[in-house]
């Protein structure tokens, strides 16, 4: 099955690469001419990024890419509840592979703090989330085998919550069916009004979850609350 076979929605636009590599170069060059712009026009931009091994060569690409990084802030989608110097952490991956470069310039805001309970690093976070510029001017989702984006994970008692078109919180705490378990996520409001949005996934296998997405309600696989326009897909086999 090619991603040309699926019934997307109206407005959701897919990109076929023949490679990861050349999957990440595409994403990279859009992603830059975006924040170039908003830069321009506003004179900030805002990028958000999922974690996960995937995203490394589209970190990397990126990173290479010249525009006025001093401009950009880069904040994470989720993150897993452990400090930046463990293997797990996202903030870590991104340190590592996209604040390197002509992007060691930019500004992250990220979503780890230390404190006593996961629901007051969720609060910490969000009250440093108030330094983001919104709505999101660029937004990178990944997606899991189950359907979840973000930590928006399927048969959390939060998600209805997460995925609530008035839901106030920027972040919330979440619990994922694999380690490390506490996790942050940023919730559905804040993730669903970036100006352009992203989802990129690889192989026959997430495909077909993808489809399988199409048909169910956001509870069973919350990647379905994002399948609509303005959202970009960039898919290779």
């Amino acid at each position: 099955m090619a991603i040309s076979e699926l019934d997307l929605p109206t407005g959701v636009v897919a990109h076929s690469s023949a490679n990861p590599q050349r999957q990440a170069e595409l994403m990279a060059d859009n992603v830059a001419k975006a924040l170039a712009y908003a830069v321009q026009t506003h004179g900030v931009a805002s990028l958000v990024v999922s974690g996960g091994r995937s995203p490394i060569a589209f970190f990397e690409a990126l990173s290479i890419r010249e525009l006025n990084w001093s401009k950009v802030q880069i904040s994470l989608a989720d993150e897993r509840w452990v400090p930046a110097t463990n293997p797990a952490s996202n903030e870590g991956l991104v340190r590592r592979h996209l604040l390197q470069n002509a992007a060691r310039e930019a500004w992250l805001i990220g979503l780890y703090h230390p404190a006593e309970f996961l629901e007051q690093a969720a609060s910490l976070a969000d009250h440093a989330l108030a330094q983001l510029q919104r709505p999101i001017d660029v937004l990178i989702l990944g997606m899991g085998d189950d359907g979840h984006t973000a930590s928006l994970f399927p048969g959390n008692p939060k998600l209805a919550h997460a995925l609530r078109d008035d839901c106030l919180e920027r972040c919330l705490p979440m619990q994922a069916p694999v380690d490390p378990q506490a996790r942050l996520t940023m919730t559905y409001p804040l993730l669903a009004g970036a100006r352009m949005q992203c989802l990129a996934i690889q192989g026959a296998d997430k495909l077909e979850t993808l489809r399988a997405a199409l048909n169910v309600d956001p509870l069973q696989m919350p990647i379905r609350a994002f399948l609509y326009s303005p959202l970009e897909i960039y898919w290779c086999p």
